[in-house]
């Protein structure tokens, strides 16, 4: 093992998304696809998550909704990790495992893609937000770790699983995917613009 922490964690980083993008690599080309139909049709992305995956999914919904590498029409994508009340009154009134689901039976409808991000992939929150989804006939999309592939895989028409259990170098692989996806979605959907 190196010594250094900085040159250790760079060699994890790199085994494990090399890891990833040789297995998913299809997967990856298949997600951008179905994001790339669901705007063409003119419906819409949510996504959902807790701690860091709430952030990504912001993240990835500020890259689609803004711009990412072009500058391009808007895309519907909505991050349902924002709305404090929503979440609020829904923990609240009811369970915390309710909190994204709820939103999911309100806004989501057939054609649109929600997508649910849990390292673990046994969050219950983003598990029900996912069977809501499908009950709504969306697209289900999933971004996990080696211990979600069951739970989560199950709930999603296509999920990708980073074969790792380490929580950092799972939400780094999540970030560099979607960040490839976002550009794949920008090229099909506005090629005139590069």
């Amino acid at each position: 093992m190196n010594p250094n922490p900085l040159e250790s964690e760079l060699e994890a980083h790199a085994r494990v998304l090399v890891q990833t993008v040789g297995q998913s690599a299809q997967l990856i080309a298949d997600m951008a696809d179905r994001i790339v139909a669901c705007f063409r049709a003119g419906n819409k992305l949510l996504l959902c998550g807790n701690g860091g995956s709430a952030a990504d999914a912001q993240h990835i919904a500020a890259e689609f909704v803004n711009r990412f590498r072009l500058d391009h029409a808007a895309l519907p994508a909505i991050a349902l990790t924002t709305d404090t009340s929503i979440l609020t009154s829904v923990g609240n009134d009811s369970s915390f495992d309710n909190v994204f689901s709820r939103q999911v039976e309100a806004l989501a409808r057939p054609g649109d893609v929600v997508v649910g991000i849990s390292t673990s992939g046994q969050s219950a929150s983003v598990l029900r937000a996912l069977e809501a989804a499908r009950a709504r006939g969306a697209t289900t999309l999933g971004f996990t770790g080696e211990k979600g592939r069951q739970a989560m895989g199950l709930k999603c028409d296509l999920c990708l699983t980073v074969p790792s259990a380490d929580t950092p170098r799972i939400q780094e692989c999540h970030l560099f995917v979607w960040h490839v996806i976002c550009g794949m979605v920008e090229k099909a959907l506005f090629p005139d613009q590069e």
